[in-house]
């Protein structure tokens, strides 16, 4: 492992205590609304979000909530398949596809996230899709959504191009889906639901805190299914959190590992856990969707002032992977 990610590791191993609640910490809303036109300003709002808590939301982003409630529906779909079926398309730690039962361990926890998730990256699903006798449409509705979310993820990525000094399209040509080496993810998740006698033996958490691999994460979130809290990665001493409450038609985004780097270091990660619901809260199942911009395979992970050696995104998706999953047993 190299020196640069067991520096993440580390820092993830120390974010497992409860910490203190921040309420008043500021999650800022972004309005893509009018992009082009308004891309200056967006890109202004954006930086200044990012370097301050790292983690925004988009409203107006131009996903229709009606494709978002449908692609939740899939999901439920999808993991209401018997485990027998969903094991047909096995995790694979090399290309970070197919599905997972409690495999995640976090650094900062040391046990299983409680959950199951199914990675696609698209050009390496094969054999991995439920057919069309499992699970109709999944495929097709999948594969447009994804292209949904790589649309505003490249958005915003060409905000941050324009204030890092690179040209506009620079990320977006660094997360060409149309190359065979394009790798970001779109990840269906699902938390298990919880009986008030397993919040008692099963620690706090239902996803320890870590911070992203990727350059930029969207985040779709299912109302009164909540538990996610962020803390920024300056705040990580005193491990101050703010709750992000659950709202279906906004996206909520954070700076991921991969892009903290690729600006040495000005733009942030930031940590975020979900924690176990409280008294009162809800505590059935849990949903989630996130998509992960992460550059392409070949793409050269290098700063503007040259701040660590060139990496080709490939080589640090590995080696963070390798680090973050258990092998199937």
């Amino acid at each position: 492992m190299s020196a640069s990610a067991m520096t993440e590791m580390v820092k993830e191993s120390r974010m497992g205590a409860i910490g203190s609640l921040n309420t008043t910490r500021q999650v800022r809303q972004i309005d893509l609304r009018d992009f082009q036109n308004r891309k200056a300003q967006i890109a202004d709002a954006l930086w200044d979000a990012s370097i301050d808590v790292g983690f925004f939301q988009l409203v107006n982003h131009g996903i229709p909530l009606q494709r978002i409630r449908e692609a939740f529906a899939m999901s439920e779909r999808f993991f209401g398949l018997p485990n027998a079926v969903k094991a047909q398309y096995p995790h694979s730690k090399a290309d970070n596809v197919g599905w997972e039962n409690m495999a995640q361990i976090r650094p900062s926890v040391g046990t299983p996230d409680q959950k199951e998730s199914y990675q696609i990256t698209l050009p390496r699903m094969t054999h991995l899709w439920p057919t069309e006798t499992e699970l109709p449409n999944f495929k097709k509705d999948m594969v447009a959504f994804e292209g949904m979310c790589w649309q505003v993820a490249t958005q915003v990525l060409s905000c941050f191009a324009m204030k890092l000094g690179f040209e506009e399209d620079f990320f977006t040509k660094a997360h060409d889906p149309q190359l065979p080496d394009y790798q970001s993810t779109l990840r269906l998740l699902h938390y298990y639901a919880l009986t008030p006698e397993q919040l008692n033996t099963m620690g706090l958490w239902r996803g320890g805190a870590h911070t992203d691999f990727d350059c930029l994460t969207l985040l779709f979130q299912r109302p009164e299914q909540g538990g996610l809290e962020v803390c920024p990665g300056k705040d990580m001493a005193e491990q101050s959190w703010t709750p992000v409450p659950p709202i279906e038609e906004v996206i909520t985004c954070n700076i991921g590992d991969m892009l903290m780097r690729w600006s040495d270091d000005v733009l942030p990660s930031n940590f975020h856990r979900v924690r176990n619901p409280q008294a009162g809260e809800h505590m059935g199942e849990r949903y989630s969707i996130a998509f992960f911009a992460q550059a392409n395979r070949n793409a050269v992970i290098q700063g503007p002032q040259n701040k660590y050696p060139p990496m080709t995104a490939g080589d640090y998706l590995k080696q963070r992977v390798m680090a973050n999953f258990k092998a199937p047993k």
